[in-house]
């Protein structure tokens, strides 16, 4: 199930929109307005963001900007608006959105443009290898080594350190952390992300003294640094 966040100032475009891609296997978080939409991508995660240009308050294009300045990284971002207006189109595409759509349109060519966005987006898995302190994944083959030598990782525990090693340097909220992870399908509580985390740190040999591999955010979530602490 995709999660895709609709910044937009018109509630009646959020439920139709809802419905309709609720069928389609996408759930919709809705955020009327810029200062709710950051705040959203600040504390949760998404697979992409559909961001209305003309919003009272923060408008479109400089939530864009806040979003591609860190706010919410590379997500894929599809601009709408009720204008037609190139210099606006332009505008947005300039500062990182990955697709435009004028108002009105239909929610089927919605649909199919995300897809889109979000196929062009998807990392090439199958050769994808990660590396960040002292820890490499070859996504593809699920396999790990911690300072060159084989971890065994639960299915689970590597979906967690993978989300963890694509956004390293960055810190992922505790309640995204399964969601970022693409495992939807685990129950989940902050309890549930701490033992899940403790387990991934003893595996790395990470539960003696601080933590160098796997930092915790007091009250936010988890980072992991590019580069190991030394011991």
């Amino acid at each position: 199930m995709l999660r895709v966040l609709l910044i937009d100032d018109d509630a009646r475009l959020a439920e139709l929109l809802g419905g309709y891609l609720g069928q389609n296997d996408v759930t919709l978080v809705h955020a009327r307005d810029g200062v709710a939409g950051l705040r959203a991508l600040a504390g949760d995660a998404f697979d992409a963001v559909l961001l209305d240009v003309m919003m009272p308050g923060i408008d479109g294009l400089e939530v864009l900007r806040r979003i591609r300045a860190g706010a919410g990284g590379r997500v894929p971002v599809i601009m709408l608006t009720a204008r037609g207006d190139e210099a606006d189109r332009v505008v947005g595409l300039e500062l990182g959105a990955d697709d435009y759509v004028a108002k009105p349109f239909s929610s089927r060519e919605l649909l199919a443009r995300l897809r889109a966005v979000l196929r062009r987006a998807a990392p090439e898995v199958a050769g994808e290898r990660l590396a960040a302190a002292g820890v490499v994944v070859d996504v593809g083959a699920r396999a790990c080594l911690v300072d060159g030598a084989q971890v065994e990782l639960t299915g689970l525990e590597l979906d967690i350190l993978v989300a963890l090693m694509r956004r390293a340097g960055r810190v992922v909220p505790r309640a995204a952390l399964l969601a970022e992870a693409g495992r939807d399908d685990v129950a989940v509580g902050e309890r549930t992300v701490d033992v899940h985390i403790s387990r991934l740190r003893k595996k790395l040999g990470d539960d003696v003294g601080p933590p160098r591999r796997i930092r915790t955010v007091r009250g936010i979530g988890y980072v992991m640094p590019k580069e190991a602490a030394e011991p």
